[in-house]
């Protein structure tokens, strides 16, 4: 988990550092910006001989509780599709578009199907075929936290993400209005700022 820096407007402009987790589905939430829940360990990922790139951009997997097997988009146990991947870890590597649903560690090296391919490490940002979508603003769920986004006050100077429509298990204390390069771009009404990472890194939170 990435530690994010937050900065709750005050009058004396109190800072605090907050952790940000996953709550994952495999690896479900990535702490790739911003603040969100930590879950179980990464599920670990198998080949099956479905395009060249083991969970390509484009492909899908199936859902499962310990391991995702890749699978033809047609078939009727597709459940996800790739909409990113990249090698290596997610430390290093590029953050996930905003409105994935969950990511998927890769685990490699492996042999594919034949014995001629290996796969090398990485990860796959996933997206659900069907709704709900937790990566979606509001939804309390994804590895990034965006703009539409709801976190509470999980105590020890952190805040973790959760429903906006207060379907989770914490009711929503401050949402994300907007995201600014710096925090004195923020409206005067915020009173949460929360590290989102990426080009605009400064979250301005209001309470709901």
């Amino acid at each position: 988990m990435r530690a994010s820096s937050v900065c709750r407007r005050s009058a004396g402009m109190v800072c605090a550092l907050l952790l940000a987790g996953t709550s994952l589905t495999g690896c479900d939430r990535w702490s790739g910006s911003g603040a969100a829940v930590s879950g179980p360990a990464p599920a670990s990922t198998h080949p099956s001989g479905y395009g060249s790139v083991f969970l390509g951009r484009g492909e899908c997997s199936s859902f499962g509780t310990t391991s995702f097997t890749e699978v033809s988009c047609n078939s009727e146990r597709a459940a996800a599709r790739v909409i990113a991947r990249y090698d290596g870890s997610v430390a290093d590597g590029p953050s996930c578009p905003a409105t994935t649903d969950f990511l998927l560690h890769i685990s490699g090296p492996s042999s594919a199907e034949g014995g001629d391919a290996v796969v090398p490490p990485g990860y796959a940002c996933m997206r659900k075929l069907e709704p709900p979508h937790p990566g979606d603003p509001g939804g309390g769920g994804g590895p990034r936290t965006i703009v539409g986004d709801c976190v509470y006050g999980s105590g020890r100077g952190q805040v973790r993400e959760t429903a906006c429509d207060g379907t989770g298990a914490e009711r929503p204390q401050y949402r994300v209005t907007s995201a600014v390069t710096a925090r004195s771009q923020c409206p005067t009404a915020t009173e949460l700022y929360v590290d989102l990472g990426g080009t605009r890194p400064v979250g301005c939170a209001r309470p709901v």
